[in-house]
């Protein structure tokens, strides 16, 4: 197999997958890829790589006007309802393929220069155009699972104890780590305005407020 990789029939595959535009999709991909591997190995958390803030603004619907714009955008699209690292890997993905066939079957009819710098801009345009319309319909196809998935999830986790990971937790920030029996969980958690944590107390899981995407918690002794 090493062998075919190394052969002169592949030249023209890594020249595509290397010229731009190709390459900004490769170069994503690429990222994905290791990411993946290494979450399938342990060596990384599921959610290691996801963005906090942005997920919680894209799963609670917030308005472009309250949020992150690239939330807002992001629902604009139907990019919602799964976590991010599954959003950016397809894009990349469908970017990528639309991004290879095309510079594989028409850059050899574009004149040097000027025009094949225009014909690449153009193509990462369509690219990520049509990787943004298949990716919104995977994700539409995906989302009762992942839904059903996270409904289950709070269901179990609820009563459970975790302990604070942030430097304090508040009725407005916080961060706790739940031990699962494999790779943990990090949840975002909040208490009431009567209580504070720091960073290594122990905490109980009370209530999922869905609107805010955090779970109100208790101190441990409090639960007992």
């Amino acid at each position: 197999m090493f062998a075919i990789l190394l052969s002169k029939g592949m030249d023209p595959f890594y020249q595509n997958i290397s010229s731009f535009p190709t390459a900004v999709f490769t170069f994503v991909l690429a990222i994905c890829v290791l990411y993946w591997l290494s979450a399938v190995l342990g060596v990384v958390d599921i959610d290691s790589l996801n963005f906090d803030g942005l997920d919680a603004d894209i799963d609670s619907g917030n308005d472009v006007t309250t949020s992150n714009a690239l939330a807002g955008v992001m629902l604009k699209f139907g990019l919602d309802g799964v976590p991010v690292t599954i959003i950016i890997s397809f894009l990349s993905l469908f970017g990528w393929l639309v991004s290879y066939y095309s510079v594989h079957f028409f850059t050899a009819f574009i004149p040097q220069g000027l025009l094949q710098i225009v014909f690449g801009l153009l193509v990462l345009v369509v690219a990520f155009w049509v990787a943004i319309l298949i990716t919104a319909i995977m994700i539409k196809m995906l989302r009762p699972f992942f839904q059903k998935v996270e409904q289950q999830t709070i269901k179990r986790i609820l009563g459970q104890i975790a302990v604070v990971r942030t430097s304090k937790v508040n009725e407005s920030f916080g961060e706790a780590f739940l031990d699962n029996g494999g790779a943990g969980l990090i949840l975002k958690v909040r208490s009431n305005k009567e209580q504070s944590f720091v960073k290594g107390d122990k905490v109980v899981l009370l209530e999922y407020l869905e609107a805010e995407n955090v779970y109100r918690v208790i101190s441990e002794r409090d639960f007992k």
